[in-house]
């Protein structure tokens, strides 16, 4: 075997650049989107111990949706791009490209154990370009082949050294190998073909067995003729560690796989459900299909799933044709490369169990996969491929006729390869880009009609997406997701009697229940959304809730651990006003998944209706054990904190509002909570700045507007306060306790008697009970010095409110004033100023909902319930009311007062609204 040098790995590398360039400008698409950004184990927050626990695609692999393929060391590699990048798909691309011009690398060296020199450059540059492996290099998921053909190779040539001199056993290599598989196949599960490929080596390579050969032997030594030979005892000794392993292996596989392979149906795969000898025919054919893409790969789909391919129902089929010249040209090289000695035999033997081994779990004679083609499976069978046209290729260049036109020929299959490997990485660029490409190929695929419908919905263009789902119904028409594709979008276009009636005729199309027969063994599990989806449209209707809870029970009777299921009628029983059932409903949906912060949120919620705060405390801490950066959970448990009214949580409650704002910085609501826990801590200059901030960025914040202008009020800066008001008045012209604000500024400060009393005048116009504004207007009318138009104010106020000891003290005062007639004295204010803002203060109307989030896991409150603001309730009694005997001091105490208590008691109604 020569080394490999610099020159070849340079030119290696620089194709590899060449053709794969432009896929550092690709997305993630497809099935990248449920890999990459749907998968929590990418986040530093996940345990590393749960990427061993789940599936590729984090779903755990104890629940029954799982798809069971275990490839922790390749989910490991993701996580690391995310710590360097989060969710920017360059740098996966990057370490894809990089990873291919290694394996590319590393398989140059494999075909110069079985080529010269000149032909394993040309198989490696073959396998560098050739089209097929776009969706493996091009496609971020394609990285599990990527990884796991370089630990298949490294094991490979590892093993190769495992022979000594004298044809003794060298154990440090065979270790090295077994080590190697372990990892190869836990980068993706077809690692672990590499064993038979090895054995193969071993009997026919390294000891230079032939078939007949080795049946002679045989034969002899069950005829008692001779013994086995030591050379044979040696390989068998081999051949045992080595099966022993895989068999470790192997068990170790189906014990974390719980002894259950995945769920499929027959949208995923037809003719795995198909009879016999539909099964059979459809699955043999499948071969010389993929050997086709291998030697043709000029028309390339992404998905090869439904009705892509029709099932061979019949004998005289004319695809059967097909598969039988395959298998006669199968046959022929294999009995060629068996019974014959010599290179040729042995470098054709070698390609051949390159293609067909690793093939083998992805083939479905054995057992069924989740897919009917899939090119990316194709990646290291392609090695076999290569190395054999490499090998044809140099028979015939040897020919001095043909040398010319084979170089020739060879060069233009090169430069073609690559153009078409560069042209097609733009397909991947999007996800309508890639299946709009695939629609090109195939049309009877009703799952790309929808995927390009769900691209088109992710842009918001629902009348495009529409009539691609329409189209999907049409080629497949017991589609049940695409007539739930269907139902969703007519909803998005507010056209909700058509979604109910796509609805309903996906939930026409589901198998109906069979006792003692598993459900899910018979349908997609997300297919069952279809019950969530039409519980959700028809809740919206008041009077057809208790019709959405029948649906809600419905699909958990068919799947006890439908989580969703429980999720959703969680909300649905708030929205009932019955918690103490939702709060079982996510009890139960946390007996599933105790991993899920969204749930324990929604249970806090829960806790909160239940007016149990503590409770409701415990469980935001909770979600945000399990994700710190949790946005709703931050917010929330920070405002309940706030509410508490305990000193010694206001700096957690800062902490979190300021993780809140990192989160969310567009959000004015986080700034104004810390304006509102700044005011609570007397930082007045602190709490100014978030109160401006918050204003900043949402102009009519009425809550932010007010209580700035109460603090500028609060701190002596009244005159500063006027603008803001005069802001939140033009916003809110009905703003009660802004008016009251204003008039008693006007009053006091300013000293303007008729603006203030335009002030009062406006409340009562509003509400002619308010005790608050017509108290002020009697003031009014005192400093105007009509008494007796002040004295039957009060008369009418102290009606409105006859337990308000100010008042009648008021009243007595004026009444005192009218019989002294002392009309030339100065007249003394029965309250020394205006009645200050009574009550609370306003609610907040834009603090943070507490809504449904886009995504199942994260429904947060049904997004049909709106939460309602709680109506302003006026104190009978005021704080702020004086005696004409009070001195400076006294009044300056009391409107410290006042003020507090108002600001107070407007924040403890503004949280209690949050939770509405």
């Amino acid at each position: 075997m020569a080394d490999i040098n610099l020159k070849e790995v340079t030119l290696i590398v620089g194709v590899v650049t060449a053709c794969y360039w432009n896929s550092l400008f690709c997305g993630f698409v497809f099935d990248d989107v449920s890999a990459i950004l749907d998968n929590k184990d990418l986040h530093p927050s996940t345990p590393l111990k749960t990427l061993f626990q789940n599936d590729f695609w984090g779903t755990p692999m104890s629940e029954e949706r799982s798809h069971k393929s275990y490839r922790p060391l390749t989910v490991l590699t993701f996580r690391l791009n995310y710590l360097f990048s989060e969710l920017k798909p360059m740098s996966y691309h990057l370490l894809n490209m990089i990873f291919h011009a290694v394996v590319s690398v590393i398989f140059l060296k494999v075909c110069k154990l079985f080529l010269d020199n000149r032909s394993s450059v040309i198989a490696s540059l073959l396998f560098a370009v050739h089209p097929i492996h776009t969706e493996a290099v091009t496609g971020v998921v394609g990285r599990a082949e990527l990884l796991s053909s370089i630990f298949f190779l490294a094991a490979f040539l590892s093993y190769t050294k495992s022979k000594g001199p004298d044809n003794s056993i060298v154990w440090t290599p065979i270790a090295l190998t077994v080590v190697l598989v372990a990892v190869a196949t836990l980068c993706k599960e077809q690692g672990i073909t590499v064993v038979g490929i090895c054995c193969v080596y071993e009997v026919f390579i390294a000891q230079g067995y032939t078939l007949p050969l080795l049946c002679t032997t045989a034969g002899q030594f069950f005829r008692g003729k001779s013994n086995i030979p030591f050379s044979m005892l040696q390989t068998l000794i081999k051949l045992i560690v080595l099966m022993f392993s895989t068999l470790l292996l192997v068990v170790i596989r189906v014990q974390v796989i719980q002894s259950q392979l995945p769920v499929f149906t027959r949208f995923d795969n037809p003719a795995a459900v198909s009879p016999t000898p539909t099964r059979q025919l459809t699955f043999n054919y499948l071969l010389p299909l993929n050997a086709w893409l291998l030697l043709n790969p000029s028309e390339l789909c992404c998905d090869w799933t439904m009705g892509t391919i029709p099932l061979i129902e019949s004998f005289l089929d004319i695809r059967n044709l097909a598969t039988f010249i395959f298998f006669c040209f199968l046959g022929a090289l294999g009995v060629f490369s068996l019974r014959y000695p010599g290179d040729s035999s042995k470098t054709v033997l070698m390609a051949l169990c390159l293609m067909a081994l690793p093939f083998i779990p992805a083939s479905n004679l054995f057992f069924p996969v989740g897919f009917v083609v899939a090119e990316r499976v194709l990646y290291v069978p392609s090695m076999g491929f290569c190395i054999l046209v490499a090998h044809g290729w140099q028979k015939i260049s040897n020919k001095s006729v043909l040398k010319k036109l084979s170089w020739v020929c060879l060069s233009m299959v090169i430069f073609t390869h690559a153009l078409k490997t560069l042209h097609r990485n733009w397909d991947w660029e999007s996800e309508y880009t890639l299946f709009m490409s695939a629609l090109k190929v195939n049309k009877n695929n009703a799952k790309l009609w929808n995927n390009v419908g769900h691209a088109l919905e992710n842009e918001k263009n629902f009348e495009r997406a529409l009539k691609y789902f329409l189209q999907a119904t049409h080629v497949q028409p017991d589609d049940i997701g695409a007539h739930m594709n269907v139902g969703r979008t007519y909803k998005n276009l507010n056209r909700t009697k058509e979604a109910e009636e796509s609805y309903m005729m996906a939930k026409s199309l589901m198998p109906q229940i069979i006792p003692g027969k598993k459900y899910a063994a018979r349908i997609a599990p997300n297919h069952l959304n279809v019950y969530i989806n039409l519980a959700n449209l028809i809740r919206a209707n008041e009077s057809r809730l208790e019709e959405a809870d029948q649906l809600y029970r419905q699909a958990i009777s068919m799947r006890p651990d439908f989580k969703q299921a429980y999720i959703s009628r969680g909300e649905l029983l708030l929205k009932m006003n019955k918690p103490l059932k939702a709060k079982e409903a996510y009890l139960k949906a946390l007996e599933l998944d105790r991993n899920n912060a969204d749930l324990w949120y929604n249970l806090a919620i829960v806790h909160i209706e239940l007016k149990e705060p503590n409770e409701a405390l415990k469980n935001f801490n909770r979600a945000l054990e399990l994700n710190p950066k949790h946005k709703l959970a931050l917010f929330n448990s920070a405002i309940l904190m706030q509410e508490s009214g305990e000193v010694k949580l206001r700096p957690e409650a800062r902490k979190r509002l300021l993780s809140y704002i990192n989160e969310e910085p567009q959000d004015a609501n986080g700034y104004f909570n810390l304006g509102m826990l700044a005011m609570d801590d007397k930082k007045d200059s602190e709490a100014e700045m978030w109160m401006k901030k918050a204003i900043k960025l949402q102009a009519d914040f009425r809550s932010a507007l007010f209580n700035l202008a109460l603090l500028y009020s609060q701190t002596a800066k009244e005159l500063m306060a006027l603008p803001i008001l005069e802001e939140l008045l033009r916003y809110y012209p009905d703003h009660i306790k802004g008016l009251i604000l204003k008039g008693d500024i006007l009053m006091n400060q300013k000293k303007d008697i008729l603006g203030a009393k335009k002030c009062f005048e406006k409340i009562l116009e509003m509400d002619p009970n308010n005790v608050q504004g017509k108290h002020n207007l009697c003031v009014v009318y005192f400093e105007e010095k009509d008494l007796l138009k002040a004295e039957r104010c009060l008369v009418e106020t102290l009606a409105l409110a006859p337990h308000e000891e100010y008042i009648q003290r008021h009243l007595n005062i004026v009444r005192d004033k009218i019989s002294s007639s002392s009309f030339a004295e100065q007249p003394v204010s029965p309250a020394g100023k205006t009645s200050g803002v009574e009550g609370d203060k306003i609610p907040t109307e834009n603090v943070k909902e507490v809504r449904s989030e886009p995504r199942p896991t994260q429904i947060i409150k049904p997004s049909d319930n709106k939460s309602q603001s709680k109506s302003n309730k006026l104190l009978g009694k005021s704080t702020d009311k004086e005696t004409p005997h009070k001195t400076t001091k006294e009044i300056k105490e009391i409107e410290k007062k006042r003020v507090a208590a108002l600001k107070r008691l407007e924040e403890i109604e503004r949280i209690l609204n949050v939770f509405k």
